[in-house]
């Protein structure tokens, strides 16, 4: 990480620092190791909070640029048709989002195929995929060079 933010539990479970596609002061942005639909990732708050309502007003307004930044980066990857955010918190206590773009039908990605298993209801997260690593290293870091400023 680029200050002295010490690194969550969180983060290293989602793969830090293998899946980090972008970092701002206050959240980290990181390929989900299972993938429910093409481009699922995480968005986790670099600050020591377990409530939604304890983050800073600093980082929810940090929030918007990565949020902006996020959508315009799984449009391009898969052109979503929806997309979920889901703060289930149940397992990994820090401050944190799953993203999912929802989509009809499949996407591809180097020869893989991954279909929203759920759609058009509720993401089925039973469903998620285990990219290869080097598959997850590639698509991290073609998101990584998408990503742009935030």
């Amino acid at each position: 990480m680029s200050d002295a933010t010490p690194v969550s539990p969180t983060a290293r479970k989602f793969g830090y620092p293998q899946t980090l596609i972008a970092e701002t002061k206050d959240w980290l942005v990181l390929l989900r190791p299972q993938q429910v639909t093409l481009g699922s990732l995480v968005l986790l708050c670099r600050e020591p909070v377990t409530a939604f309502s304890d983050v800073s007003p600093r980082a929810l307004e940090g929030l918007h640029p990565v949020l902006k930044n996020t959508e315009r980066l799984l449009q391009d990857l898969v052109c979503y048709q929806k997309i979920n955010y889901l703060m289930l918190m149940m397992v990994d206590p820090d401050v944190h989002f799953h993203v999912f773009p929802r989509y009809e039908g499949k996407r591809e990605y180097r020869g893989r195929a991954l279909t929203d298993a759920g759609w058009p209801g509720p993401p089925r997260l039973d469903s998620g995929v285990s990219l290869p690593v080097d598959a997850q290293e590639m698509l991290a870091a073609d998101l990584r060079a998408r990503w742009g400023g935030a």
